[in-house]
């Protein structure tokens, strides 16, 4: 099966990205001494407290990060889905016409395409 140009160049520009998204899954190991003493008074309490929201802040990230990942999966199988569906309306078409459903699907597939460029981007 030879896929169109319009369909290798969509995909193309969408994959692309992907296989330079940094990683937000680095996890730096602290040493023992680097830890600080927990103590009673009021500033180590303090610090416990900033550590705590820090690590849950760290945490939202790295779930907000799985999610966003698998939404980008999930619509670039749509991507390719749908580039293959074009594909098909282009072939069953000729010269002198030009469906509506290959418009409407190609600009399905531009909204999408722009949706996951725009999560590619998000932190």
């Amino acid at each position: 099966m030879r896929l169109h140009p319009i369909t290798l160049a969509v995909l193309f520009l969408m994959l692309a990205p992907a296989f330079s998204l940094p990683s937000f899954s680095e996890n730096p190991v602290q040493s023992p001494g680097q830890l600080p003493h927990l103590g009673a008074n009021a500033n180590d309490q303090d610090d416990h407290a900033e550590e705590q929201r820090a690590k849950i802040e760290k945490d939202m990230a790295k779930k907000a990060n799985r999610e966003r990942q698998a939404q980008l999966q999930r619509d670039t199988d749509s991507l390719v889905k749908l580039a293959n569906e074009l594909k098909e309306y282009v072939d069953k078409s000729n010269e002198n016409t030009l469906s509506l459903d290959v418009l409407k699907k190609a600009e399905e597939i531009e909204k999408l395409a722009h949706s996951v460029k725009e999560k590619m981007k998000a932190n």
